[in-house]
């Protein structure tokens, strides 16, 4: 069964920024009030940096948050192309998170290590609260990209190594398409003119978009801004 899509267009990123994070804010609150905890999983790249740095100024319960990343690139520790640096620099190191409660992907130690070690983070960790993730130009999301696999069926696992993705650098750590699935809630954030084509094709289902692949059983609430769904009401 296809997920639900529900649709949140903004007219700039600045607007898009805020009701994000209000909207994350308020997740937050509902997982923390029903059962102790808010266990989030981080989109990398850049568009999600100015909902990060926003996210330092909310009132929250920090040491109930618990912080994992959909994905990172190999390379090492604090370089800045590493989706993890972003995050501290944007927002983590600047709250109250217990540094055990933030777990980066040791993607320093190559694809297959990497993979296998935050596999082994993830074994006792059960549904998400709330994942976030990004759309790429191509459609990807995660290091999930297109021709390749991406841990969709029932037994894949968790992590995956990913050695030939198609944006630089080749080599990656993702989790699978089942893993992300795995939520309670799933958003997406989406900016910016060069991503029409992408979002078009997966609103449109056209084949080969991976973004596609994730689909939680409570749907899907994409968050984007006006420059990337021009005409989306037709």
């Amino acid at each position: 069964m296809e997920p639900l899509y529900r649709w949140h267009i903004y007219p700039n990123l600045d607007d898009l920024a805020t009701r994000t994070t209000h909207a994350i804010a308020r997740f937050a609150q509902q997982s923390i009030a029903g059962h102790g905890s808010f266990i989030m999983v981080l989109a990398g790249g850049t568009t999600p940096r100015l909902v990060y740095e926003r996210l330092r100024d909310i009132r929250a319960k920090w040491d109930a948050w618990h912080v994992y990343f959909g994905d990172e690139r190999c390379a090492p520790v604090d370089d800045a192309q590493r989706n993890d640096r972003m995050a501290r620099d944007a927002w983590l190191d600047h709250v109250a998170i217990p540094p055990e409660q933030i777990h980066s992907i040791p993607a320093e130690l190559g694809p297959d290590k990497g993979a296998a070690q935050y596999a082994e983070t993830l074994a006792d960790v059960d549904s998400f609260d709330l994942v976030l993730l990004g759309l790429g130009g191509d459609g990807h999301t995660a290091s999930l990209f297109a021709g390749q696999d991406a841990g969709v069926t029932a037994d894949a696992p968790d992590v995956i190594a990913v050695h030939n993705a198609t944006s630089a650098p080749s080599e990656r750590v993702s989790m699978s398409a089942r893993r992300l699935s795995d939520s309670r809630r799933v958003m997406f954030l989406v900016t910016g003119a060069r991503k029409r084509e992408a979002l078009h094709a997966w609103r449109w289902k056209k084949q080969g978009v991976p973004a596609d692949l994730v689909q939680p059983d409570g749907g899907i609430d994409i968050f984007a801004d006006a420059a990337a769904v021009p005409g989306w009401e037709d």
